[in-house]
């Protein structure tokens, strides 16, 4: 498992895009100090923030790496049953409660944003 982690085609192509993400950084921080020590004073700033770049790509890249497809298949189905079941709660309440119209169509709207078989979040 470990081995197909780090050599499948899909973390080749993404340690490709992170080696080159990094190079570039760095070389993009190198001209920053190169224009910094000429006397332009922005590149200061451009000279730190090219590394800090670099960083936010290899946290990524790790993140992508580490990343299960067969986990997030896992997730996706646990969302669709979550929201099934959000679904038939709020027709269930909805049938219960006498709702003005304005109030109906925004928990309407609410309804289908919670069953959107979207990701909310950068993990999930």
């Amino acid at each position: 498992m470990v081995l197909s982690r780090w050599l499948s085609p899909r973390a080749l192509v993404l340690h490709l895009v992170g080696a080159a993400w990094v190079a570039g950084c760095a070389l993009a921080a190198d001209w920053q100090v190169g224009r910094a020590i000429q006397g332009n004073e922005f590149s200061y700033l451009y000279a730190i923030e090219w590394p800090v770049f670099a960083v936010a790509g290899i946290v990524g890249w790790w993140a992508l790496v580490h990343t299960d497809p067969a986990s997030s298949k896992e997730r996706s189905a646990r969302r669709a049953a979550e929201a099934a079941m959000r679904e038939r709660a709020h027709v269930a309440r909805r049938d219960r409660a006498v709702e003005d119209a304005e109030l109906a169509a925004y928990n309407d709207h609410l309804a289908e944003l919670a069953a959107a078989d979207k990701p909310k979040g950068w993990r999930r």
